[in-house]
């Protein structure tokens, strides 16, 4: 419970706007400061939502306020392009304030270093950062992940070629994995 008020609280308020949107996955929650993009959230319905605006709020000290348009604008238009089939990485800026240490390192790298259409191990992954025996870390980082699909944990798999885990549900994964090129499309 935060129970800093006044003008400790307001000092450190990141004002945060927020809406959710539809696409190919489900509904999807997205907040934005003036610093970025600070949070994706699969399957927003009404409960999920409230519950990740109460944490944000209390993460970043300000109530979210709903706003599709000025700061969300163009990340908006960003995810309609790639669920459109638009090829490349949803590039935006984004604010890292969710994340820090080891994840912060994993997740930055998983953002520059593993693009559209390709797919990279926990284990690889690990070893980029430089912590070559730490592949459950690594895969903890991807579920702690704020900013998924930006972010694209959906890309990290089992050296074995099994997809892994994913915060979003493993047939959210495969429908990412399908729209990249990286897994045929389904069937029905």
């Amino acid at each position: 419970m935060d129970i800093e008020t006044g003008p400790a609280r307001a000092a450190r308020a990141v004002p945060v706007e927020w809406t959710v949107m539809a696409s190919d996955i489900g509904p999807l929650l997205l907040a934005a400061t003036g610093r970025g993009l600070v949070r994706v959230e699969f399957h927003a319905d009404a409960a999920r939502r409230e519950r990740m605006l109460d944490r944000l709020a209390g993460q970043l000290g300000a109530e979210p306020v709903e706003r599709a348009d000025g700061l969300l604008a163009e990340p908006v238009r960003r995810f309609e392009r790639y669920f459109a089939g638009e090829p490349g990485d949803i590039v935006l800026p984004l604010d890292w304030s969710l994340t820090t240490g080891f994840n912060r390192q994993v997740l930055r790298e998983l953002a520059t270093g593993v693009p559209y259409g390709t797919v990279v191990g926990y284990g690889e992954l690990a070893r980029r950062v430089g912590q070559p025996g730490a592949a459950q870390a690594v895969g903890a980082a991807m579920g702690a992940n704020p900013l998924p699909l930006v972010v694209p944990c959906h890309r990290v798999v089992e050296s074995d070629g099994g997809l892994g885990g994913f915060g979003g549900g493993l047939e959210t994964k495969r429908q990412l994995l399908a729209l990249e090129g990286v897994l045929p499309a389904p069937l029905f």
